[in-house]
């Protein structure tokens, strides 16, 4: 069971001014932040969950971005941080795909009402697919923003050299230099051995919904073709994927948030009656 920590009493969806997260308490004592914007009067039925990426937190350029976006449109909108993310707590040495997993199927549970569209970022859009899978009456849609799914087995493990398999099979941990922290990120075995229990690429993915998938061809962490890998394991029929020539993995740049917004109301606009 888990419990919603606020001021005023339990399980309450409460708009934020941005600034101060509430937390989730976990069964284990850990907590997830999170922040929720909810209109008094939304401008329709579906609400939205960002989902961010490895490492990321619910304050970056695109999460902020399209909870400004929320306010404006009268949208309901959910941001929060993994275990071992941003302000939640927790040991990212402990940190696995099933716990994130079980951290975004909390925060959909406890902190949402009706129906949803998941926006997923890098391995954000692992989870947004591995929520879908698990909550098919709830999300009616997902956007994914250049996303990793089965990314620990795929761009990690089969893309390590031998020198760096040997050092994480004696030590258990990888320290692997990053371009977006100036701390290496700690790769541990036990991330790639409990990620190939949630690996999704090699069958048919049975989501049925909308997806709309945002990615740019010189992403160097992502590359398009795993893109195009999960259009093709998709079975719903209404898949579309937009590459854009120039950009890279953040996929932050004005035009890039225009993009995203722009895709999510057309999306919003058709799944929901007129």
């Amino acid at each position: 069971m888990y419990v919603v920590a606020t001021d005023s009493g339990m399980n309450e969806l409460t708009m934020t001014d941005g600034t101060e997260p509430r937390k989730l308490a976990r069964p284990d004592g850990e907590s997830l932040a999170y922040l929720v914007e909810k209109p008094e009067k939304p401008a329709g039925p579906t609400g939205i969950v960002w989902l961010g990426g490895f490492k990321s937190d619910m304050t970056g350029t695109k999460a902020s971005a399209l909870a400004a976006w929320a306010r404006s449109a009268k949208r309901g909108f959910l941001r929060f941080d993994y275990f071992a993310h941003g302000a939640s707590s927790g040991d990212f040495a402990d940190a696995t795909i099933g716990r994130w997993r079980e951290d975004a199927l909390a925060a959909i549970d406890m902190l949402t009402e009706g129906p949803l569209v998941l926006v997923g970022s890098s391995m954000g859009g692992w989870m947004a697919l591995l929520a879908a899978l698990a909550r098919p009456e709830r999300v009616k849609a997902l956007v994914l923003i250049a996303p990793a799914p089965d990314f620990t087995e795929e761009l990690m493990w089969k893309g390590f050299s031998d020198e760096v398999r040997e050092v994480l099979l004696r030590d258990g941990v990888y320290r692997r230099p990053s371009d977006y922290d100036d701390e290496p990120y700690e790769i541990t075995m036990r991330l790639i051995d409990e990620g190939r229990n949630h690996l999704l690429l090699g069958n048919p993915i049975a989501i049925d919904g909308p997806v709309r998938i945002l990615q740019g061809m010189a992403d160097p962490d992502v590359p398009w073709r795993h893109a195009t890998r999960l259009v093709e394991a998709l079975t719903s029929k209404d898949v579309a994927i937009t590459l854009t020539r120039t950009g890279d993995h953040r996929l932050s740049t004005p035009e890039d948030i225009a993009r995203l917004t722009l895709t999510l109301e057309t999306l919003l606009g058709e799944i929901e009656p007129s």
